[in-house]
């Protein structure tokens, strides 16, 4: 758990590249302890000022597509052009323990043991999507600490991907090398995310199929319209094994940046995020309270239960709830 480290001590070392505050800041941020989260939005308002300076990539992918091989390649390539990277792994939870359970530092154990490079796994929980709630966070605490590059690794393809591509300023689909009923397997909605999408694994036996699914997904995307009107989205190939392509990875993002920056694209998407941010905490602290009132506590089982049998309706049984929040029992 967090040390009682004072927010405003915790910043400083923060600021001054201290990896273990760095580690200890991120841990204060994902406890939902009450007092820890008040420290936390302190802290937040201390470094502030100096976050927003990086480059942040989402990347998703199928289940055995090379993720974590891939960001290793990639975070490698990157660290050799004069950046510093962090990696925010979003593992699943352990429904036992609550903790992560791939373990992102045993899969990129290169990349974790070098000094310009930070990985964070942490517990997807309950959050739709396998995106951790506080993940926006770490990558502004990140971002303080001077990491330039910030990597938000989800899950795997799921049906709320959108929550990294809401929260980066490119979001990557790394995609097996196939095509055929395999891209019918991967949903429109999340290729419709990507701003950018690579083939891995172009290598040896399987270089012939990766050149064929990047001819594959390039006509599908015609058919798509982009995330971005300024920007067609580009289908590369690369081998993580190899490191072949990852140059034209890293090189793609800058122009994609480019582009953008141009029109002022950067800016506004992270004005827009910000936003919805903002209105993903007010839910998220409304259901919390709701949750924990004691007049909702008392009559929600029943509710629950009449609802479930039939005895009221859903909207009635809100209402009432709603109500008791309120403190209009007899509303």
């Amino acid at each position: 758990m967090p040390d009682q480290t004072a927010p405003q001590e915790l910043a400083a070392r923060l600021l001054q590249g201290d990896r273990r505050a760095l580690a200890r800041a991120i841990t204060l941020t994902e406890s939902t302890r009450a007092d820890h989260r008040d420290q936390a939005d302190a802290l937040l308002a201390e470094v502030l000022p100096q976050t927003g300076r990086s480059v942040r990539i989402g990347i998703s992918g199928v289940p055995g597509v090379g993720k974590s091989t891939f960001i290793e390649a990639f975070g490698l390539h990157t660290i050799g052009q004069g950046h510093r990277v962090a990696v925010l792994a979003i593992d699943p939870t352990s429904q036992r323990t609550g903790g992560s359970i791939l373990g992102d530092k045993t899969r990129m154990e290169e990349l974790s043991r070098h000094p310009s490079a930070f990985i964070r796994p942490s517990p997807a929980g309950s959050t739709l999507g396998g995106v951790a709630r506080r993940t926006r966070e770490a990558m502004l605490l990140v971002e303080a600490a001077g990491f330039d590059v910030v990597i938000v690794e989800t899950v795997g393809v799921g049906q709320s991907e959108t929550a990294v591509a809401d929260m980066v300023d490119l979001f990557l689909l790394l995609l097996p090398p196939a095509g055929g009923d395999e891209l019918q397997g991967i949903k429109k909605g999340i290729v419709e995310l990507a701003d950018l999408i690579v083939v891995n694994k172009a290598d040896g036996d399987l270089a012939a199929a990766a050149r064929h699914a990047v001819a594959e997904y390039r006509h599908a995307l015609a058919m798509l319209r982009p995330p971005q009107s300024a920007w067609r989205v580009p289908v590369l190939s690369c081998s993580a094994l190899t490191g072949a392509g990852i140059d034209k990875v890293w090189d793609s993002i800058g122009r994609y940046r480019d582009t953008l920056a141009g029109e002022g694209g950067i800016e506004r998407r992270r004005a827009e995020q910000a936003r919805a941010w903002m209105w993903n905490e007010i839910k998220e602290n409304l259901i919390a309270a709701f949750s924990a009132d004691p007049a909702v506590r008392a009559e929600l089982k029943l509710l629950e239960r009449e609802v479930a049998e039939g005895a009221t309706t859903p909207g009635l049984a809100a209402k009432r709830l709603l109500g008791l929040f309120r403190g209009q029992a007899g509303s």
